[in-house]
């Protein structure tokens, strides 16, 4: 069954390619660079031959201090580009890779041009055969042979498949690895991934937002944040993108200014948690030390040394102090239904019909519910 499940695991990664661009890996990690010297990078989802991250760490090998670098990828992955030449002759109609692993410890001007570029790395890449080396595997980073580079690994640096995102980040805790990871804002929410934020094992980097990616020619088209560009290259972009990491920076210690003043009016209770709602991040009051209830974007301003997290209004959190009963959902355009979402997420109690807002009807009670909201606490 274990094979079987990594086989499926492997197939769902290969259907999840997005290549991060150069420019949002080098933006981000220049706030690192202390954190690589002497130190062994793994990227374990990353094709050399495609990944701007071994791109990257290649090419500023000398300059971060690097001890190794090892990149490793699935087998079957798509080939979107060809920045590196190919080292494997590959025939088909729709070329694919197989999987292998790439190792370097040492990066010099081959070329002899006076500088370090792409060029050096496909000719160490070309000339080294103790450089690159076939997987006895797929390349599943939960394989035995991977998991084994993980271990000798200092820092994990990629992008994961998103599909895969949970069970990535329980190996690399499983095994104490720092990391530096791509991920989905909404990971925050999931009930293996929060409790290490509550925990301060696992906490935003800086940048987080839009980001668009490369995918492979057999990218199906979809109707939004998908477009060709004037070489035909495929892409697809979100608007919620967000870096992972257990490295300190900076950035983690910087206080969030408060200035506003708490008023009942302004910020209510609500119905099923013992907590105010404050809707934006910037409106966290300066003079309130109870339970707060903000946004899940608080997390890319969250000072350990200023806050407290003590949950999030999620069901399997456990934190709400009421259940509702039958609810009927009442939409914007009037048409109503039967639903039992208040139980998931924060409520607040209304006296009337909110205008122009989807309502919750319980008992002849109205109320409303909010977004996801993380539960906070001011350090005295």
């Amino acid at each position: 069954m274990a094979k079987n499940s990594n086989l499926e695991n492997a197939k769902r990664a290969k259907k999840d390619e997005f290549y991060t661009q150069m420019d949002d890996i080098a933006q981000e990690l220049k706030h690192y660079r202390e954190h690589f010297k002497g130190r062994t990078v793994l990227c374990n989802c990353d094709d050399p031959y495609e990944s701007n991250f071994f791109k990257y760490f290649a090419l500023n090998f000398n300059a971060l201090g690097l001890k190794k670098l090892v990149a490793t990828c699935y087998d079957g992955s798509p080939i979107t580009g060809n920045e590196l030449p190919l080292i494997f002759d590959v025939s088909e109609e729709e070329p694919r890779r197989i999987a292998y692993k790439v190792e370097i410890t040492e990066v010099t001007d081959v070329n002899g041009d006076g500088a370090i570029n792409l060029a050096d790395v496909a000719y160490l890449l070309q000339n080294d055969k103790n450089v690159l080396s076939r997987l006895n595997g797929n390349g599943d980073f939960r394989s035995d042979e991977c998991v084994e580079l993980l271990k000798e690994a200092d820092i994990v640096c990629t992008n994961p498949p998103f599909s895969l995102f949970r069970e990535y980040v329980a190996l690399l805790m499983k095994y104490g690895k720092k990391f530096l990871i791509l991920g989905n804002q909404n990971n925050v929410t999931y009930a293996e991934i929060f409790p290490l934020i509550m925990e301060n094992r696992l906490w935003l980097g800086y940048k987080s937002g839009d980001m668009a990616f490369r995918v492979p020619a057999n990218s199906e088209p979809r109707e939004t944040r998908y477009w060709q560009d004037e070489t035909g290259q495929k892409w697809r972009s979100f608007g919620n993108i967000c870096w992972f990491t257990n490295l300190d920076i900076p950035k983690r210690h910087e206080k969030l200014d408060l200035w506003k003043h708490f008023t009942p009016e302004e910020y209510p209770r609500y119905d099923n948690y013992d907590a105010i709602e404050v809707g934006k991040v910037s409106d966290i009051p300066d003079d309130y030390f109870g339970v707060m209830g903000v946004p899940v974007t608080f997390l890319e301003k969250y000072n350990p040394d200023q806050f407290e997290i003590e949950g999030i209004t999620k069901t399997w959190f456990g934190a709400a102090n009421k259940k509702y009963g039958d609810q009927i959902q009442v939409n914007k355009n009037g048409t109503k239904s039967k639903v039992s979402k208040l139980n998931d997420g924060a409520v607040l109690k209304m006296s009337s019909p909110p205008p122009g807002k989807t309502y919750y009807v319980v008992s002849d009670e109205i109320f409303i519910q909010t977004f996801p909201r993380i539960l906070i606490r001011r350090r005295k």
